[in-house]
């Protein structure tokens, strides 16, 4: 029997000549989970004007610990005039500090009469944002390869960019194999089973980027899986297979593959998915993914999410987030390496592990009330309190 290949060698043999995909521009609005193509400089200072920080009495602060004149009042978004010397301006957060002013007194500590305030003693700078505090003008504010989110969007949009250029989604097409599957919706018969793969992967694949252009059964039929094959090549950047990658006689993926193109990997020392199909249809990328839920599941996070990333340009999905945990579980693995899911909790500066009590590659639920995977090496004996590297499940 042939020996099983590690991950590391699958990884190195999914990702050997994957290139990044091309760029195009899109809304910002439209940009969340979208990987920067190119790197952004900022355009303007943040703030663009030295600020209040306060509601307060804008004042130099010289002329602190004196009962001042108000001489103007400053609305946020208002130009404010020169403070005339000796006197203060009514100002609220977020307002532009006057020319003439250098500091803010809070107004919870100043007396107020009628057109006079007084005004406790106020250092310089106190309660002022100065101007580029959070953004100067030329600074590097997003780097190539940086998913965006909600953060990166309101430095955009605090930029006045509309539109920004990204790396193309990868094109990713599914394709299900088995007879006995159907939709949700239908009643079951005998023998039959519902479609819960589909809808994960979707989600998965949405998660890390991918746009899913086509979802497809496929008979249990080598004719039929070979045509599904080279149809998913011409439309896919990447194709995303279902079941029949071991080697029984209705398992039809691995024979498919290699007389389409080329396969690298099918047999791997890890539990759960040991049958892995690994591959390449002209320019697309094969991910052939064992029938199991559990195991698809798994799979997807360990291989599509890092080749995704790779499509997309973003090193940050080259690997999970790995975090040190101590076990709350016991277990004793064998001759592969064991990917447990485990859900971690943050207590008194510790991470727990705690493992789903039922480890069983049919049970889906081990995978929805978890948050991680613990990576137990092959040969091992893992008690309570030993300490266990888990892989992060973070899209």
């Amino acid at each position: 029997m042939a020996e099983l290949a590690s991950v590391e060698q699958a990884l190195e043999a999914l990702l050997r000549n994957v290139e990044r995909l091309d760029n195009e521009w899109i809304d910002c609005r439209d940009a969340d989970g979208r990987v920067l193509a190119s790197d952004i400089s900022a355009r303007l200072d943040v703030p663009p004007a030295d600020n209040s920080a306060m509601d307060g009495y804008a004042l130099a602060s010289a002329d602190s610990g004196k009962t001042l004149r108000i001489s103007q009042r400053i609305p946020a978004g208002q130009a404010p005039a020169p403070l005339e010397p000796g006197t203060c301006a009514r100002i609220f957060t977020g307002s532009e500090i006057p020319p003439g002013a250098d500091c803010v007194a809070i107004q919870e500590n100043v007396s107020v009469d009628g057109e006079q305030a007084a005004i406790p003693p106020t250092e310089p700078h106190q309660n002022v944002r100065q101007r580029g505090l959070d953004v100067s003008v030329g600074a590097r504010l997003l780097e190539r390869g940086t998913k965006l989110g909600a953060a990166s969007l309101g430095l955009l949009a605090g930029q006045g960019i509309a539109q920004v250029e990204v790396v193309r989604r990868p094109r990713v097409a599914v394709l299900l194999t088995g007879d006995e599957i159907i939709e949700p919706g239908t009643a079951l018969k005998r023998g039959q089973i519902y479609n819960s793969n589909g809808p994960m992967l979707t989600a998965l694949i949405a998660r890390f980027g991918g746009l899913v252009v086509e979802q497809v059964r496929v008979a249990d039929d080598f004719s039929n899986t070979v045509e599904r094959l080279r149809g998913a090549a011409a439309a896919a950047d990447v194709i995303v297979t279902t079941g029949g990658v071991s080697v029984g006689e209705e398992d039809h993926v691995k024979p498919a593959l290699e007389q389409l193109g080329t396969l690298s990997l099918w047999r791997l020392a890890m539990r759960p998915g040991k049958p892995l199909a690994l591959g390449t249809i002209g320019q697309a990328s094969v991910v052939g993914l064992p029938g199991n839920p559990v195991s698809s599941y798994v799979g997807a996070w360990l291989y599509l999410r890092p080749l995704l990333g790779r499509l997309q340009g973003c090193a940050a999905m080259a690997a999970l987030p790995q975090l040190e945990a101590t076990a709350n579980f016991a277990t004793r693995t064998q001759a592969r390496r064991h990917y447990m899911r485990v859900t971690l909790t943050f207590a008194d500066g510790r991470i727990l592990a705690d493992a789903y009590p039922e480890q069983s590659s049919a049970v889906l639920t081990s995978c929805a009330t978890t948050n991680a995977l613990a990576v137990v090496p092959p040969d091992s004996v893992i008690e309570p309190g030993d300490p266990v590297s888990c892989l992060w499940l973070q899209a």
